[in-house]
């Protein structure tokens, strides 16, 4: 929907100005009514107790001051040591997250409001969550949990920036959830998130914690391989190693799969697929496969090539 349709009861638009500005006379409030404002944190300061978040709008300074009680969950992971160690971890969260020397807001919250304070809340209280961490840091991927959630690995993987992270219907999207949501879920309920990687490496190569995802990944496939494989895997695998070895069959499989894809696209995705591959459309868009295969575009531009010219040097 583009501009702005009028109607005699209600009026649409996209303008960004317009509905920022109308989230804004409602939600704030919703923000001055509320007695309690819960949060995030991005880290936890053992050395003083303060705690950090690291927002670029804003509104986590609204959640954290406004409300009568503020509540702040955080993972046992996000613990630092001391203020020196903070302050490493936002020189290299920022930079590597979107380029920034600093995040806009970042905000250290370390007691309720004090006697002769302006703002702040009247009770503090911080929830440290567990929720299958002390597991992940008895197994191989322990080194996960020194993430600090700063997403350059999902920039630089060319799985999940074609694909997007949080289709895969949890919280940590990419080559971190990858790793993380298994030890945080259960590797059975899981267990394909390990296997959605082509193993390059660009995430380890990124990362600025130097965190070996690769690795990891590929411990968790090893762990995979133990648990029992639905029956018709076998039997699927090996009809597409038979097409797949005989390059004009599967040829032709892949342009009749192209052709049935292309009559099920809408706008060039594809909403809804039938039977087994419905599972992969439940959760996420399919993009709709091109008009030729790259072997056909190959083929083509060969033979444009191959076309005799007039003689262009006459003059």
């Amino acid at each position: 929907m583009t501009g702005r349709r009028t109607s005699s009861r209600l009026s649409f638009t996209d303008d960004a100005h317009t509905l920022a500005a109308y989230a804004r006379t409602k939600l704030r409030q919703a923000f001055l009514r509320a007695d309690m404002g819960i949060s995030g944190a991005n880290f936890g300061v053992v050395e003083t107790g303060a705690i950090c978040l690291v927002t670029n709008e804003g509104n986590g300074r609204m959640v954290t001051t406004m409300p009568r009680v503020h509540v702040v969950l955080m993972g046992i992971e996000k613990l630092v040591a001391t203020m020196a160690d903070l302050d490493t971890c936002l020189k290299v969260l920022a930079r590597s997250a979107t380029g920034q020397k600093i995040t806009v807001y970042t905000t250290l919250v370390r007691a309720p409001r004090a006697a002769g304070d302006l703002d702040g809340p009247e009770e503090l209280h911080v929830v440290l969550l567990d929720n299958g961490r002390s597991g992940i840091l008895a197994g191989d991927t322990a080194e996960i949990l020194a993430c600090i959630r700063c997403g350059a690995c999902l920039n630089a993987c060319p799985v999940y920036r074609t694909i997007g992270g949080h289709a895969y219907g949890d919280t940590y999207p990419g080559p971190v959830g990858a790793v993380l949501t298994p030890g945080l879920r259960g590797l059975r309920e899981w267990s394909d998130l390990p296997h959605a990687s082509s193993l390059c490496g660009a995430c380890r190569d990124v990362c600025p914690v130097r965190l070996d995802i690769p690795r990891m990944l590929l411990s968790l496939r090893h762990s995979v391989s133990s648990h029992a494989r639905p029956r018709s895997l076998g039997p699927a695998m090996k009809l597409f190693a038979w097409i797949a070895t005989r390059p004009s069959m599967y040829g032709r499989a892949a342009a009749v799969a192209r052709w049935w894809l292309q009559r099920r696209a809408r706008s060039g995705w594809i909403r809804s697929l039938p039977g087994l591959a419905g599972g992969w459309t439940q959760s996420r868009d399919l993009k709709a496969p091109p008009g030729a295969s790259f072997q056909e575009l190959w083929r083509a531009r060969q033979h444009e090539r191959a076309r005799p010219r007039g003689n262009e040097d006459a003059a």
